[in-house]
């Protein structure tokens, strides 16, 4: 009884150990499709940009998807087989979309498990600022084979305008994609 007890907790440990290893490899992203779902083009042109550009610093290979389509242009045409393919043989295989998930600094990761023609095909109702807001949330999810392998929100407090939003972004963008994406 004593060791089918020790037993136990050796694979109590055992698995949590597992757990926490798994956790800590991170995304390990290679290569990513930069997808900004914000309804301005100025506003969808700044998210695509600036996180491109941090994701190359960290030595990612980052493209923004308005390298793929025009400018004004749906992005659910990415989920084409035709527009797959072309992306696909530019070796990216990993797509991040980038949303405003609000304006509130209490938004909870989503419990909902999209897939990538459905997360792709959601609309946005927020611009990348508001007058009279002090708070943005911006919502991270990436996939792989159209399954959604990591989400991530970003809480930016204490804005003013929608440059002091952009700044604060890149200050935690920088952070988080080196520690969780990296």
């Amino acid at each position: 009884m004593k060791n089918a007890l020790y037993l136990f907790f050796a694979l109590i440990v055992l698995s949590a150990l597992n757990i926490t290893l798994a956790q800590s490899k991170g995304l390990q992203l290679k290569n990513v499709l930069v997808i900004g779902q914000l309804d301005k083009p100025e506003d969808r042109y700044s998210m695509e940009i600036n996180v491109t550009e941090i994701l190359t610093e960290l030595g990612v290979k980052a493209i923004p998807s308005l390298n793929m389509l025009k400018l004004g242009t749906d992005a659910s045409l990415i989920a084409t087989d035709s527009m797959k393919q072309l992306i696909s043989a530019k070796g990216i295989d990993t797509y991040l979309l980038v949303s405003v998930r609000g304006y509130d600094k209490i938004f909870k990761a989503t419990t909902l498990n999209d897939d990538f023609n459905t997360a792709l095909g959601a609309g946005n109702l927020f611009p990348l600022y508001r007058d009279e807001i002090v708070s943005v949330s911006f919502e991270f999810k990436f996939f792989r084979n159209g399954a959604m392998v990591q989400y991530d929100i970003i809480k930016c407090g204490n804005v003013s305008n929608r440059d002091a939003v952009i700044k604060k972004l890149r200050k935690q963008l920088r952070k988080i994609a080196a520690k969780n994406w990296k």
